[in-house]
C-alpha cells in the first residue's frame, strides 16, 4: 500500500507487521563509504525495544538487526541497505477472541474502512513495532549527522500530570521514564505504575533539542524544514500534536514578544525554535510533541463488531501503560531522517 516511504535525497520504506514474520527497513540515498557496524543500529534499536521497565509491554523481542545489502567490510556501498528485525516473541492468539472487535483508540475501524480486509494480529502494520525500521534508518542517518557536529537529544518532559522541572541530559537514560529530570522521573514512574493497576494508561510531551545544524537548511513553502519535522513526528503512531519553540503560548504573546530579535552577537531570544520562515536560523531547534495514553487497556469498554452489534471489549495481552520513553528515540530517529535528507538537498542545490 501506499504511504510506506519518508524522505527524498535520503528515503526510507519500512516493511512489516508486529505479528508477521519481520519488520524491516529500506534504505535508498545512502552516502557511500560511511563507517557503519551492526553494532552502531542495534544500539539504537535496543532504546526502543519492548521489555524494558514495569510500563513497558513485557513482549521479549531481542530485535537483533540483520543487515541484508549496502554495507561491506564496515562502509555503506551507496546500493540500497536493507536492514531486517524478525519477529521472536509474536502471539496473535492473544487477539483471537477480539479480531472481529474494533478496539477504541486504535486503528482496526479505519483499516478496515480503507482496504476492506485488515491484519488483525497486534495491531499489524499499524503497531508501534513498525517504528523499529525508522530506528534501524535513523541510526544509520544519526552517524552521518554527528560527524558533521549534529547532535538530537529527545526526553519525556512531562507524564502522568508530572512535568520535568530541571534538565539534566546524563540522567535521561538513566531512568525507566527517559525524563530530564530524576526526580520527576521516579513520580511519573510511582503514578503510572498506579494507573496501570487499573488498567488504564497514560500519554506525555516528549520535548527534543538539537543543536549543530547551520543557518539556511529547510525549503520555502510546502517543504518548510519545520513542516517535515511536523510531518515526520506526526507519521508516529501515538503522537496527536506538536509545537516549536514558544509553541502555542505564541497566541497569547505579542510580537514585540515574540519575535527573536537581533544584536551584533545573534539573536537574543529563540521563541522561533530555530526556525524561521521555514529555514533554519542557526540556533538550537527545538520541539514538543503531544503523545496519547496507549490505545491497548485491559478496562472494559464499549464498542462494535464487524456487522456493527455493539460489544464489550477489554484488550488483554501484553502493551505499554505509558509509549514515552519508547517513543523517544523514535523521534530522535525521525529527526536524524528529516535533517539528513535536507542536508542533502541543500547540498545539491549548491553544486
Amino acid at each position: 500500500m501506499a504511504g510506506n516511504s519518508f524522505g527524498q535525497a535520503y528515503r526510507i520504506t519500512t516493511f512489516g507487521e508486529s505479528h508477521g514474520g519481520a519488520v524491516g527497513v529500506v534504505i535508498d540515498g545512502a552516502t557511500p563509504g560511511v563507517d557503519i557496524s551492526t553494532a552502531d543500529i542495534q544500539e539504537q534499536l535496543d532504546r526502543r525495544k519492548p521489555g524494558q521497565s514495569s510500563i513497558t509491554t513485557s513482549r521479549t523481542e531481542p530485535d537483533t538487526v540483520h543487515i541484508l545489502s549496502g554495507i561491506f567490510e564496515g562502509k555503506t556501498t551507496g546500493t540500497p541497505i536493507i536492514m531486517i528485525l524478525y519477529n521472536a516473541d509474536a502471539d496473535p492468539s492473544a487477539y483471537d477472541e477480539i479480531k472481529d472487535k474494533f478496539r477504541p483508540g486504535h486503528a482496526d475501524y479505519t483499516y478496515l474502512q480503507k482496504y476492506g480486509i485488515r491484519d488483525w494480529r497486534g495491531s499489524g502494520r499499524a503497531s508501534g513495532r513498525e517504528t523499529s525500521g525508522r530506528v534501524a534508518a535513523g541510526a544509520l542517518a544519526r552517524k552521518i549527522l554527528e560527524a558533521r557536529g549534529v547532535r538530537v537529544l529527545a526526553y519525556t518532559k512531562r507524564s502522568a500530570g508530572i512535568e520535568c522541572v530541571d534538565f539534566v541530559p546524563e540522567e535521561i537514560e538513566n531512568n525507566p521514564l527517559r525524563a530530564c529530570d530524576p526526580v520527576a522521573a521516579e513520580r511519573m514512574l510511582e503514578k503510572i505504575n498506579a494507573i496501570k493497576d487499573i488498567e488504564d494508561s497514560v500519554g506525555g510531551v516528549i520535548e527534543c533539542r538539537i543543536s549543530g545544524i547551520p543557518a539556511g537548511l529547510g525549503e520555502p513553502v510546502f517543504d518548510k524544514l519545520d513542516a517535515e519535522l511536523a510531518h515526520a513526528m506526526l507519521s508516529i503512531g501515538s503522537v496527536k500534536g506538536i509545537e516549536f519553540g514558544a509553541g502555542f503560548a505564541a497566541a497569547e504573546m505579542t510580537g514585540s514578544q515574540h519575535n527573536d530579535q537581533l544584536d551584533e552577537s545573534g539573536f537574543q531570544t529563540n521563541n522561533a525554535g530555530g526556525i524561521i520562515g521555514g529555514i533554519s536560523t542557526g540556533e538550537e531547534i527545538l520541539f514538543r510533541i503531544a503523545v496519547k495514553p496507549t490505545s491497548s487497556i485491559a478496562r472494559a469498554q464499549q464498542t462494535v463488531d464487524i456487522t456493527g452489534a455493539p460489544q464489550t471489549i477489554r484488550t488483554e495481552g501484553r502493551h505499554d501503560a505509558c509509549i514515552c520513553p519508547r517513543i523517544v528515540p523514535v523521534v530522535e530517529a525521525m529527526t536524524c531522517l528529516v535533517l539528513l535528507d535536507h542536508t542533502k538537498r541543500q547540498h545539491a542545490m549548491h553544486a
